[in-house]
């Protein structure tokens, strides 16, 4: 159940912004240049500057496969004044959903400099001395290693208005004292992520960026005028299993950036030529007669790689066995589409199961 309050979304989230600072002695934005995060970065720097704690810290994970327009926003964000830039250009891993047999880019790979997207900036962090080359391991293991004695809060983005199972997250259970919108990195060392716009719509996030005159990444104008649509609008790295879908306009809307990424790693071209029709599949096989079969066959011959295949296997068995009979085909359909964009974590197979999970539980 939603309670409501007579304060605004805008105010709301500020106040709770005040309280992270008033808790924590060491706050660091995290920002992706997406709309959320740049949200996050102004209210931010609002209460900062109102509680005299500028520098704000600001921290970007750089993926090196990123929108030129992303990294035009980072730059006005990391060479503002008021801020304490924490770029990190460090090696680490991250997956590769075009290719086969590539199956990793290797984020800013030492042997490979010629190879890069584009230079590193002269500010960046530009060691990885953090324990682990996965990404999303990153963000708990830099507070590990940058505050190994002292309380430390990230400030994210992260909205529930689209996933009704992460709302019943940050809403039933207790991360920090009476906060419910976060994530705990390490309770000892006192580390958390917080999500004040947690409870924002997308409707909440642009008009604030409008009426206040913020910038914002230019990449959802093109996706706009692309007809992509909302909840497909990503401006993160464009190569992961969730954000193939940006190689099908990338070369219209970046050709220097898709000339530059196929040639940094693999399947790339393939998925920008073949577009959305062809790169996903949409219809049965006319020698398959059913979607289960379908899959099998595409475990068994296009993954090469015993490992990921026992792998995906595995965890398709795993789901099967919860709603394989109740959802059939639908459920196959969406294991062969995570086949077929190396979903080695399972997020795309995941935000499936609870989109449909979702919309057959809501009333028509």
């Amino acid at each position: 159940m939603k309670i409501y309050k007579n304060t605004n979304v805008f105010e709301e989230a500020l106040n709770r912004i005040r309280f992270i600072f008033d808790e924590f002695p060491n706050v660091i934005v995290s920002v992706s240049g997406g709309k959320d995060s740049t949200v996050v970065f102004n209210l931010s720097m609002m209460v900062a500057k109102e509680k005299g704690r500028l520098p704000l810290k600001v921290a970007f994970i750089d993926q090196e496969a990123e929108w030129k327009a992303t990294i035009d926003l980072i730059k006005l964000i990391m060479y503002n004044k008021d801020v304490e830039p924490r770029w990190y250009q460090i090696p680490f891993r991250i997956f590769n959903a075009t290719s086969k047999t590539d199956h990793w880019l290797k984020c800013w790979d030492p042997e490979h400099e010629d190879e890069w997207m584009r230079p590193k900036d002269p500010i960046a962090i530009k060691e990885n001395i953090y324990g682990t080359d996965r990404f999303k391991a990153l963000f708990g293991e830099i507070l590990r290693v940058e505050y190994p004695n002292e309380p430390a809060a990230y400030i994210g983005g992260v909205r529930t208005e689209e996933s009704p199972r992460r709302f019943m997250g940050m809403t039933q259970g207790v991360t920090y004292k009476w906060v419910t919108w976060g994530k705990i990195h390490d309770r000892k060392r006192n580390h958390y992520t917080f999500y004040p716009i947690y409870d924002w719509s997308y409707m909440d996030v642009w008009k604030a960026i409008h009426e206040n005159g913020w910038s914002y990444n230019k990449i959802y104008d093109y996706q706009f005028a692309h007809g992509v649509p909302i909840q497909n609008m990503r401006v993160s790295n464009l190569h992961h299993e969730t954000a193939v879908n940006s190689l099908f306009y990338l070369q219209e809307v970046e050709p220097d950036t898709y000339e530059k990424l196929t040639q940094r790693i693999k399947g790339i071209d393939m998925a920008g030529k073949l577009g959305q029709k062809d790169y996903f599949v949409h219809k049965l096989p006319f020698m398959f007669t059913s979607w289960k079969e379908y899959r099998d066959y595409l475990l068994e011959h296009l993954l090469e790689n015993d490992k990921w295949k026992n792998h995906f296997r595995k965890e398709f068995n795993r789901v099967d066995k919860r709603w394989g009979k109740l959802w059939g085909d639908a459920l196959y359909k969406a294991e062969v589409q995570s086949i077929l964009t190396n979903d080695f974590e399972f997020t795309k197979l995941y935000n499936f199961i609870r989109r449909y999970d979702h919309a057959r539980r809501s009333p028509s």
